[in-house]
């Protein structure tokens, strides 16, 4: 039976329970999302004692479907106020799924300035003190774990941003190698972290073991199915493994939508520079790591790691995202210099799209002028040191921009928008608008459509189809995102029947009973109601579903187009409920 560990960081005790009230077939967003959509008061602080940090693996992880190793952190955000799910690769979220963890729930909060570790095992969750670790970035943190705990254990971590609660910390977590490379990175799910007091989790899986399937056969069976289809399909079995996230820079330069200095043009004339083409050639020629899973089963394998001139291990990936936001965004050309600021921001514990998005809005408002790689790296080693400048990076874009008296603030909800300018790529900005957490490709990728032909085509820079095509994605990646499953196998999914199949097929086999297409629908529609009904009781509204106006009165070049969706038609994304 799986349970949900129940730990209050006021009283320092932790309570076992089964999993009750409709949650125990959940996994993933799907529980996060429910957990705290019910639990949390909807206008509590979300750095208050009431906000819980909720921690997740999805229904299938740990088992033997390929890609299903991810973890969901969800609680309510610090950063947009909004329900927030936040989700990664790494370690952990198979290491508790083999305890038999449903959840792990964060409750309460400490005396100020104490620092606890959580130490899970067969036996349950260990509290202790941390002290010792006040000030240490990701990487020494996890380093003393591995020290004391043995090479064998998962990490869950913040950085300095987090113990300082900041609005854009992140949760890290270890990688294969032990590193603190893959994150929950949106929404500030490090700062309700550092909130509870909590600086790490150790997770020893030791004596654990494979969820068993109800059905092992037909289990097995529906594994290859959706395993030949991932094989099949030419981007999650050729493109992303050789050129991994980042083969996407040149195809949205030359589309026009990749959101250069500051979101103030639609391509950076330096994009060959920092493409993914041009990462695999460096990566390749110092001795680094093409094709490097994320997680134990991943088959598609985008990630890769990242060496110095010397041979040296600098970061992961970094992913097209980090690149984009630390690269075009900025006006920055130089991989290697964004592959500093990367482990810079791992190692503190920052969003990397929040950060990068921060760092061109501080170029803006004349802090440091745009291209400056130097002066960026600089601005995040402020926020090490906790200075008041430092502090503002790692607020947010939305905060610093703010502060800075800056017109040009690309965000939603308080969140910065990711690497696709919503004017020349539409439906993503309706994804953007309407997302209940703020800014948020993930939340309903219409890239796929609007430039990739993945799954049919929409014309990116006309309105028509966009509304219709968010409301669809956005239900299927809230299903994704329960399920444990890597969001890049839908990929597969549109274009494949036999992945869908796949899918349903799997679960069904894993509970034991049928399950359809239309089961899976219905799980992220519920997922995405438990979301907008406590957004709404928080006190959020249709006007809050609005991308900013310079969207829709600066012409984005080369198309010299507007973000044209009528809000009208933005306020219909929920109808279903």
């Amino acid at each position: 039976m799986a349970v949900i560990y129940r730990v209050n960081m006021s009283d320092l005790t932790v309570r076992a329970e089964e999993p009750g009230d409709g949650h125990s077939e959940l996994g993933g967003r799907a529980l996060t999302s429910a957990l705290v959509a019910g639990e949390v008061p909807p206008g509590c602080h979300p750095l208050a004692a009431e906000n819980k940090l909720v921690i997740a693996p999805g229904i299938l992880t740990g088992t033997a479907a390929p890609c299903s190793g991810r973890l969901s952190v969800g609680a309510k955000s610090p950063l947009t106020g909004t329900i927030k799910e936040s989700n990664s690769g790494g370690t952990a979220a198979q290491a508790l799924a083999n305890l038999g963890i449903q959840a792990i729930v964060l409750e309460g909060r400490p005396a100020d300035g104490r620092l606890f570790r959580l130490v899970v095992t067969s036996d349950g969750v260990q509290i202790e003190p941390a002290d010792d670790l006040k000030g240490l970035g990701n990487y020494d943190t996890v380093a003393r774990q591995f020290e004391r705990f043995g090479q064998k254990v998962s990490c869950i971590s913040i950085g300095q941003a987090g113990e300082f609660r900041a609005a854009a910390a992140s949760v890290a977590v270890t990688d294969i190698e032990g590193r603190p490379t893959r994150h929950c990175g949106r929404g500030g799910m490090g700062a309700v972290m550092g909130s509870k007091g909590v600086k790490v989790i150790v997770v020893d899986a030791s004596g654990g073991r494979r969820p068993a399937a109800t059905d092992p056969q037909a289990f097995k069976t529906a594994v290859k199915k959706f395993a030949d289809a991932l094989m099949k399909h030419p981007l999650t079995s050729q493109t992303l493994p050789k050129y991994g996230t980042n083969a996407l820079a040149n195809v949205i330069n030359e589309a026009g939508a990749y959101p250069t200095r500051n979101f103030s043009a639609g391509q950076f004339e330096r994009t060959e520079a920092i493409s993914g083409e041009k990462q695999h050639d460096v990566i390749a020629e110092r001795g680094g790591v093409i094709a490097h899973a994320c997680h134990r089963g991943c088959t598609i394998r985008c990630s890769r790691i990242y060496v110095d001139e010397k041979g040296q291990y600098v970061t992961k990936g970094p992913e097209y995202e980090t690149i984009w936001a630390h690269g075009a965004d900025c006006g920055i050309d130089d991989l290697d210099a964004i592959a500093r600021m990367d482990r810079l921001d791992d190692d503190l514990g920052l969003d990397t799209i929040e950060t990068g998005a921060t760092l061109a809005v501080a170029m803006e408002a004349g802090i440091i002028p745009f291209g400056d790689a130097e002066g960026a790296i600089r601005l995040l080693e402020e926020v090490g040191k906790g200075t008041a400048l430092g502090r503002l990076v790692a607020s947010g874009a939305a905060v610093l921009g703010k502060a800075y008296g800056v017109a040009r603030i690309p965000t939603v909800k308080g969140q910065a928008m990711p690497a696709y300018d919503p004017r020349a790529a539409q439906g993503i900005g309706v994804t953007y608008a309407t997302s209940t957490m703020g800014a948020d490709h993930t939340a309903g990728y219409a890239i796929a459509q609007n430039i990739l032909s993945v799954g049919g085509t929409v014309d990116p820079l006309k309105p028509e189809g966009q509304v219709e095509l968010s409301r669809a994605l956005q239900i299927a990646t809230a299903a994704i995102d329960a399920s444990g499953l890597c969001l890049f196998v839908a990929f597969a999914v549109l274009d494949d029947q036999n992945a869908m199949d796949g899918i349903c097929e799997m679960l069904a086999a894993h509970y034991g009973r049928a399950y359809t297409a239309d089961d899976f629908t219905q799980l992220g529609k519920a997922t995405l109601i438990a979301e907008r009904r406590f957004n709404s009781a928080a006190g959020f509204a249709p006007a809050d579903d609005r991308l900013p106006d310079f969207f829709k009165k600066e012409k984005l070049s080369p198309h010299n187009v507007t973000f044209s969706v009528p809000d009208e038609e933005l306020d219909k994304v929920f109808d279903f409920a």
